[in-house]
């Protein structure tokens, strides 16, 4: 759950080289995490890339589903990862590199892809909508560059999901709506089914994976920051929030905490 949202575009280029070390730390973390490995499989799993292969990964970070998916298309087809900021296309490139892998980074925004009309087979977009105020349009992007019966998957945290657990009612909502109003496109989870049929292309599954938090490594700087905006928003007291942080704190210490957001994927093909 701590993911952040840089704003009104995909713009992670404007990222300081510090907060790309952040980033990558969070993005090998998250990578690790076992909901997210069961939903990426899933998802694997029903994209299907065969060998031979073009696939696009918006988006690609440090690319470890860039080369997973080179490694699936193997040595007659391409894999390229699109990722805007250079620290991460670095990262990406080294340890493509290092892991003896195809797969290859090129600068690109996800509102413009470097691609052309129905030149790929596959398409592969992980957690990038939600940071976009303009998601249809790189959704319309994606089924512009697949090819007819090439299939787009979109993989993204809807952060309306939010559950803190034990408190108030009404005091844990106060905090789920301050993890929505952090997001440019806080709904982007429930979005995408819609988006994707919206842009003329044809849903064939669905999965969802519930992000579950471990309560002996709770990310308290993001509980704090979440209880401080609601604050901020006057959606709570002061004595509200440290009232509920120190009911988390002890139901966290005897292992009755529950903290978890649900990430949604979506599978569709353009049709022929």
């Amino acid at each position: 759950m701590g993911e952040t949202a840089p704003g009104s575009g995909f713009r992670t280029q404007h990222i300081a080289a510090t907060d790309v070390q952040r980033l990558v730390a969070a993005l090998d973390l998250q990578d690790a995490a076992a909901g997210v490995r069961r939903l990426r499989s899933w998802t694997h799993d029903t994209l299907a890339p065969r060998s031979g292969q073009r696939v696009l990964d918006v988006g690609s970070g440090t690319g470890s589903q860039t080369v997973r998916l080179a490694d699936a298309v193997g040595p007659e087809g391409e894999a390229c990862g699109v990722e805007p900021n250079p620290g991460l296309r670095a990262v990406a490139e080294e340890r493509a590199a290092a892991a003896g892998s195809r797969a290859r980074f090129t600068d690109g925004d996800a509102l413009a892809l470097p691609a052309a009309d129905g030149s790929v087979d596959l398409v592969w977009c992980e957690r990038v909508l939600q940071h976009l105020t303009e998601a249809d349009r790189a959704v319309a992007e994606m089924a512009r560059v697949v090819r007819p019966g090439g299939r787009v998957a979109l993989l993204d945290t809807d952060w309306a999901t939010t559950i803190l657990h034990p408190g108030e009612p009404e005091v844990m909502a106060a905090y789920t709506a301050a993890a929505v109003a952090a997001a440019a496109n806080p709904y982007a989870g429930r979005r995408l089914a819609g988006q994707l049929e919206a842009a003329g292309l044809v849903v064939e599954d669905r999965g969802a994976q519930a992000l579950l938090q471990d309560h002996r490594a709770v990310p308290w700087p993001l509980v704090r920051m979440l209880g401080a905006s609601a604050v901020r928003r006057g959606l709570l007291t002061e004595d509200q929030r440290d009232r509920a942080h120190a009911g988390l704190e002890e139901a966290a210490g005897r292992g009755g905490l529950h903290m978890s957001v649900t990430m949604f994927a979506v599978v569709a093909r353009r049709p022929s």
